[in-house]
């Protein structure tokens, strides 16, 4: 196990001065280009910064005390730890200021996330893991105030799990649970509810992390006592505080100016949290924040004198400077040359790392010219092209923006033109945006061979005598295998651990693999999801049950901002395969309506949404997931617990195909779409319609995200020359995604000789009871006189009017 170094016990007295000397030159390196950042933003080089000024003293401490194997989830202040950790050099600073869209001169996002978002990469290029218990590790930073709480929970939960449970193969993760999570926020940030939800689940869990919390007073603008009861986060949580009695957390206070009592806190900290597997809080106060918020306003506007003035006194830095001449360490003259030379340093690194990130833009933008002159001399309209150039010509630092919306301009003036020129400037244009679209657009999902709809299908096989079980008999069957075949996987919900679920789909686990792999959590479903996110980033096989798909609602920030953006934010250098379980459709009430399809779908985008129509399809999702890489959210039936289903043979190796759609009835005159339990009732309207001579045919969407991959159902439109979509959403919700999917991207517009057609549920919830959901979502009835609705408009001869 690795040990923190006491720089006063562990250290020569020369060793000393050294450490503490170099650590200063990490300050003042990260303080100038803290401050040179802001010029480039207001010089216009670089759209916006936000910067670590005023932190850098207790970031140091944290790096001091944080171990190889460790884990960040911070936010966007904590520079100072990135570069003592070794993990982010002045040149990356810059090139992430830039948004440099190389990921190996710009390791933290490759331009996806302005300045200041920090990450490590977990995976080799093929997707696979690196050994993350050799190197330091970050999660990725969101911008989202106290989104990072969450995660942070789920990556000190997976030391736990590493340590606690048998049978996992810990290679590459982790060593015996010793790994601590270490958190950052601001002070304000606190306000949330999302920090407030995470410190009291992991009290409740004990789990092994750290929280710093930077407290200069301020949220933006705004004084701590617009946020914080009493103006103090550690004195209104000392009811977290533990004893001897009961379990809570460790809290400490230190000032952030005060080097070496930073630096004792947090080795204190890491010894009780690595040691005791228990969370600790520190809360850092006394801190300043010499630019402000950001580069998008002045502090001295909401700043009076006299705080200014108490800031310039207590600057970290500056303290630190002060420390070290009073206790020996060196001179004032030798501080002022490390002073000097990171001046230096971060200048010429600053002016690498722009004349890095315009070289090639530059080069482009001489070929373009080039071009352009002499699509000029062979154009009618030359003299138009000629402005054009010129204008490009002029720009001292363009963007490749510039050089697009100029060269895509100049093409318009070509048209019903043909020369070889011109040929050669839509190639030009064409090959930008065949290099360059891929640097904002990739890796949303896997790109690698585990990628989820490249896991091929397995039917599942039935005996001639297979019994017939409730649906949740099969998924609990499921369940079972899986835990045994994959000790990495565990599951945890509300109600999930000791009953088996609410609908029984995990009855007996808990007491078969125990209570931290089939776990009870409580009423806290953004942290449920955190919880998940945190232990797939480090290697384990996470399933997060929502109880009901309404409650999604109190995580879908967190699915959205962090999970759906993981793996594209850090350009496939970190993954998290969280799978989410939940339940719904045709539900009754307004509360338990399951309707929100529309809204997580436009949310969502970066994980796949899946809604199999039984448990057995259930069942073939869970296993297809894991064997891949991509996160998704499962949303299993509740009306179909009880339903019976035959039990396959093979159920451990069913996998249902992930953004492939089955056709379930085949038909000539209309296809119908749709998905879940209403797939149900259009299948028993199908017999209805087939009475009064319309044959329909039937599709099963199965996976929204990704949608019909293959494009089955524009090859059915174009036998049927009609569709409808059947849905329980809203109006407006996923029967108009569905519908975009089918006509602009499957281009299915051709083949219809009736208007597509769309039969959803009313705008509004469905009110309670069985009448309440008749009147609110399509019943069979509904189904059936919109169908031949449609038959009628084609013939009203052999289809007479209803009504």
């Amino acid at each position: 196990m690795q040990t923190i170094t006491n720089l006063e016990k562990d250290l020569s007295f020369e060793d000393f001065k050294a450490e503490v000397i170099a650590d200063y030159k990490i300050a003042i390196e990260s303080r100038e280009c803290s401050l040179l950042g802001r010029r480039e933003v207001l010089t216009g080089k670089a759209k916006f910064g936000i910067f670590g000024d005023g932190k850098e003293v207790p970031q140091l401490a944290m790096a001091k005390a944080f171990l190889k194997g460790d884990w960040r989830s911070g936010y966007y202040r904590d520079q100072t730890f990135m570069m003592a950790i070794g993990e982010l050099t002045k040149e990356q600073f810059f090139a992430g200021l830039y948004a440099n869209t190389d990921i190996e001169l710009e390791p933290m996002s490759a331009g996806r996330q302005m300045g200041g978002h920090f990450v490590t990469h977990s995976l080799n290029d093929n997707g696979s893991w690196k050994d993350l218990t050799k190197q330091y590790n970050s999660s990725a930073d969101i911008s989202p105030t106290a989104s990072q709480m969450p995660r942070l929970l789920g990556l000190a939960q997976a030391s736990k799990i590493f340590r606690q449970v048998e049978g996992i193969n810990k290679t590459n993760f982790s060593i015996n649970g010793n790994e601590v999570a270490w958190g950052t926020i601001g002070n304000a940030s606190t306000s949330e509810g999302l920090f407030f939800e995470t410190i009291n689940a992991a009290g409740v869990l004990q789990v092994p992390m750290v929280i710093s919390i930077w407290d200069d007073e301020y949220g933006i603008s705004v004084h701590a006592k617009h946020h914080t009861t009493k103006e103090n986060i550690s004195e209104i949580l000392r009811g977290f505080q533990r004893d001897k009695n009961s379990n809570g957390y460790e809290i400490l206070r230190v000032k952030g100016w005060d080097y070496a009592n930073l630096i004792e806190t947090y080795q204190e900290a890491s010894t009780i949290a690595r040691e005791e597997h228990v969370p600790v809080l520190i809360h850092v106060f006394e801190l300043t924040q010499p630019q402000g918020h950001s580069t998008s306003g002045s502090h001295e506007r909401y700043k009076n004198q006299e705080r200014l003035d108490w800031e310039a006194n207590h600057d970290c830095n500056l303290k630190m400077r002060e420390w070290i001449i009073e206790s020996g360490i060196t001179t004032n003259e030798a501080l002022t040359e490390i002073e000097r030379a990171a001046k230096r340093e971060v200048r010429e690194a600053r002016k690498n790392a722009w004349n890095t990130f315009l070289k090639p833009i530059k080069k482009e933008q001489q070929d373009l010219i080039l071009l352009l002159k002499q699509v000029e001399t062979n154009s009618v309209n030359g003299v138009f092209i000629s402005k054009l150039r010129d204008s490009l010509t002029h720009i001292d630092e363009p963007t490749r923006k510039d050089l697009l919306s100029n060269a895509r301009k100049a093409l318009r003036y070509t048209i019903g033109e043909s020369f070889e020129e011109k040929k050669q400037l839509g190639n030009w244009i064409n090959a930008i945006f065949e290099n360059t679209q891929p640097k904002f657009s990739s890796h949303l999902y896997s790109e690698t061979s585990r990628s989820n709809t490249l896991i091929k299908e397995v039917k599942p096989a039935y005996d001639d005598d297979a019994e017939q079980v409730d649906g949740r008999v099969i998924l609990r069957d499921n369940f079972d295998a899986i835990f045994t075949n994959y000790p990495e996987a565990l599951v945890f919900g509300e109600d999930t651990g000791k009953i088996g679920d609410v609908n029984q789909g995990l009855e007996g686990l808990q007491e078969k693999y125990g209570e931290l792999r089939v776990a009870d959590t409580g009423i806290r479903e953004a942290t449920i999801i955190g919880q998940g996110i945190g232990m797939a980033l480090r290697g384990l096989r996470p399933i997060a049950e929502i109880q009901y798909l309404d409650y999604i609602l109190y995580a879908i920030q967190i699915i959205s901002d962090d999970l759906a953006t993981t793996h594209y934010r850090t350009k496939g250098k970190q993954k998290s395969p969280l799978i989410i379980r939940t339940r719904g459709h045709r539900l009754e009430g307004i509360w338990h309506s399951g309707s929100q399809m529309g809204g997580i779908l436009n949310l969502v985008k970066g994980v796949n949404l899946l809604v199999p129509r039984n448990m057995t399809k259930a069942a073939g999702f869970y296993n297809t997931l894991l064997q891949g890489d991509d996160p998704a959210i499962v949303v299993e039936c509740l009306n179909g617990y009880r339903l019976k289903e035959k039990m396959p043979n093979n159920l451990s190796a069913i996998k249902t195909p992930i953004g492939i759609v089955e056709t379930v009835k085949e038909g000539t005159d209309i296809t119908l779409v749709s998905y879940g339990s209403t797939l149900r009732i259009v299948e028993q309207t199908a017999k209805d319609l087939l009475a009064v001579g319309i044959d329909a045919e039937i599709i099963d969407i199965q996976s929204l995200i990704p949608f019909d991959l293959n494009h089955d159902i524009v090859k059915s439109i174009a036998k049927t020359n009609r569709v409808m979509i059947i849905d329980e959403d809203t109006p407006g919700g996923a029967s108009s995604y569905i519908l975009n999917e089918i006509l602009n991207t499957q281009n299915g517009y051709q083949y219809l000789d009736s208007s597509p057609k769309t039969l959803t549920a009313q705008a509004h919830r469905p009110a309670y009871g069985n009448d309440g959901d008749y009147f609110s979502k399509p019943s069979a009835e509904d189904i059936f006189e919109a169908v031949y609705g449609v038959m009628h408009e084609v013939s009203p001869t052999n289809f007479p009017k209803l009504r």
